[in-house]
């Protein structure tokens, strides 16, 4: 199994793919790129973004989830929205 290093998030930071649109406020989030029917798209940590609402300590984690469920994963910007992995829960614990 694979797991996401900084070194790999920092890489996939620097290959910036042409045209993928970006979540603002969300780059420590960032995992890296894919594509959809050729259309490049960013690919964001779920976790790592609900963190960092949390960071200011104004959202407790109800509120960042809510928050962040409406407003950040509910939006639709075009074809190359983001993509928001769901890495919250450890699929080891499946097995």
């Amino acid at each position: 199994m694979s797991h996401i290093t900084a070194y790999d998030t920092q890489e996939a930071r620097s290959e910036e793919a042409d045209g993928a649109l970006l979540a603002d406020g969300f780059e420590d989030a960032l995992i890296g790129y894919g594509y959809q029917f050729n259309y490049p798209i960013a690919v964001y940590s779920r976790k790592r973004c609900i963190d960092i609402l949390m960071n200011d300590g104004i959202m407790d984690y109800d509120e960042a989830t809510e928050y962040f469920d409406f407003n950040v994963a509910g939006a639709y910007v075009g074809e190359s929205t983001p993509v928001f992995l769901d890495d919250e829960y450890d699929l080891t614990e499946l097995e």
